[in-house]
């Protein structure tokens, strides 16, 4: 009897310091009450509509997302079609590029930038640095096609200078180069913006562990190898967690745009198969289900690296 009134009590108690803390702050449950309201209507509702990956749904005005039920049909013609894995194929090597290639290059970064002592030379090379990121991909792809062009393009230029090659090379045009290039891309794109986070973490660190290092003789590598890169690393990991759940999110705009018919092998994936050959030809069933996989994927993965992470070194992020 005792232990249920204990209970009842703790109950009681937390009620409380739940509407204590809602009148301490108040405003901010009002403030976030428009992003809930976007969040449930833009990415939880919508997903009543995968119900169409089960049956075969067609557009009409008296049609319903529950008739025509087909079960795994539209799963079996998926993973039966030799264009939906190589999409798949081309999908995971160059999410695992754009991981793998991409955090370390912005943990990079972000150790080069946080090295730099001149505060105004510091601050101009963030900012030069993170600014493609606002660049839409129809910009940034208007100028990565014009770096690498063959005719004038300033890579073929440099490389013909430096007497590298002794004639211009159709980057774009080689299925060979492609993965690399879309790797490259992001990296310039993104690795401005992703080392911000990491210097966040870097500048979090204690400052009486650089002067303890250095009073016993640590220079500036020293103290990136052993103080720097070890505190970093947490973030590291919460990081790759949350990306490695993004492995199959490659978007359709970088492809769409920097791939032609010369590529189409090594460029397309899982989001331009889905315009082209669901949404595009009407297969809406289709298309849900190819969606469907990704998000099942997806959490899969983020789930299953978040296990492992925390089984062997304990951190996570939930």
């Amino acid at each position: 009897m005792e232990e249920k009134l204990t209970i009842k009590d703790q109950n009681i108690d937390n009620k409380k310091k739940w509407l204590r803390t809602f009148r301490q702050q108040y405003q901010l449950f009002i403030i976030g009450i428009p992003f809930l309201i976007y969040t449930l209507t833009f990415a939880y509702v919508p997903l009543v509509g995968w119900v169409m990956a089960f049956t075969d749904y067609k557009p009409s005005p008296n049609a319903s997302l529950f008739d025509n039920f087909v079960g795994l049909k539209n799963f079996e013609r998926l993973f039966t079609n030799e264009v939906f894995l190589r999409s798949l194929r081309n999908t995971i090597a160059m999410g695992a590029l754009d991981i793998i290639v991409g955090t370390i290059f912005a943990v990079f970064l972000a150790l080069m930038i946080n090295e730099v002592k001149n505060m105004g030379i510091k601050k101009l090379t963030q900012t030069v640095s993170y600014m493609p990121h606002f660049l839409s991909w129809v910009v940034a792809s208007s100028i990565i096609l014009g770096v690498m062009s063959v005719d004038g393009g300033i890579v073929n230029d440099a490389l013909i200078f430096l007497k590298i090659i002794d004639q211009p090379i159709n980057w774009l045009g080689t299925e060979s180069y492609f993965w690399f290039i879309s790797t490259a891309s992001g990296i310039w794109k993104e690795a401005g913006w992703t080392a911000i986070i990491y210097l966040s973490a870097i500048t979090a660190i204690s400052l009486d562990m650089y002067e303890a290092a250095k009073i016993d003789g640590a220079n500036r590598f020293q103290s990136v190898r052993y103080i720097t890169l070890p505190c970093l690393m947490p973030t590291v990991k919460i990081m790759f967690i949350i990306n490695i759940g993004n492995l199959l999110n490659q978007g359709f705009e970088k492809q769409y745009l920097l791939g032609n018919s010369s590529v189409i092998n090594f460029a397309e994936v899982i989001d331009t198969y889905v315009i082209r050959y669901g949404i595009g030809l009407g297969n809406y069933s289709f298309a849900t289900a190819a969606g469907l996989f990704k998000s099942v994927v997806g959490i899969i993965l983020i789930v299953s690296a978040n296990k492992i992470s925390k089984k062997l070194t304990g951190e996570g992020v939930f």
